[in-house]
């Protein structure tokens, strides 16, 4: 089994290649795909560094875009038979792939989300209100997809490629999260039924906002909408 793991990448060059270090020590045939969002620091002159090594893949936004527009393109591009999305702070522990692998591995699972919520895995504590507007916007996904998440926002989400294939990503920003969610809760195997989702607990090592943190009360808001558009609308 081969995994593509898609790295988006914006202004992280505090963190970029401890978690490229990381990933690389996974033991899993990988090919690493990284999608750098028109970074304003030295993320970039890091990447063009990587161009060259055999496992990598490097691809650069002219402009920003967001979150969801570096997913796409990293996806466009993956060849393996797994894709796993990674971030490239260091909030989500790669040495933790086996317990997101192992339901697919297994023929258990089509996709696989690890949960920051779920278990008794360790994590900092911080941010309440954060979490509680994930557990909010989770809820509300649930109630239009029938799944029973606990964690829709989280990064870590694990895809056998077939699953994505057809799938347009359209959000560019945070939206991605509640859009990926919705389109493959509608999703079917070939015998009808549906797309197998499996959760497992994960560790977070969340950072605060003056640690880099991106994502804001407004990407909430814009979730909330996202939520809605591609459960009923779409």
């Amino acid at each position: 089994m081969k995994l593509s793991i898609v790295i988006p990448v914006y202004n992280e060059e505090e963190t970029l290649l401890e978690i490229l270090q990381k990933v690389r020590a996974t033991p899993y045939e990988k090919e690493i795909i990284l999608v750098d969002d028109c970074s304003q620091d030295r993320s970039r002159i890091l990447l063009k560094e990587l161009e060259s090594d055999a496992d990598t893949k490097v691809f650069y936004h002219s402009v920003n875009q967001g979150k969801g527009a570096a997913l796409r393109t990293g996806i466009e591009h993956a060849e393996g038979d797994v894709v796993l999305i990674q971030d490239a702070d260091l909030e989500y522990d790669p040495g933790e792939y086996p317990l997101l692998l192992e339901p697919i591995e297994r023929g258990l699972a089509d996709v696989v989300y690890g949960s920051r919520f779920r278990g008794s895995r360790m994590s900092r504590v911080h941010l309440y209100w954060h979490q509680m507007a994930n557990n909010f916007l989770t809820w509300v996904s649930n109630m239009f997809t029938n799944l029973n998440l606990t964690d829709m926002e989280t990064c870590y989400k694990v895809f056998r490629r077939e699953v994505l294939e057809g799938v347009k990503i359209e959000s560019n920003r945070f939206g991605f999260e509640p859009e990926i969610t919705a389109k493959i809760a509608r999703r079917r195997r070939a015998d009808g039924s549906r797309i197998r989702v499996y959760e497992v607990p994960i560790s977070y090592y969340g950072r605060d906002y003056a640690e880099g943190k991106k994502i804001g009360w407004k990407d909430g808001v814009a979730a909330l909408w996202h939520i809605i558009k591609y459960n009923l609308m779409a």
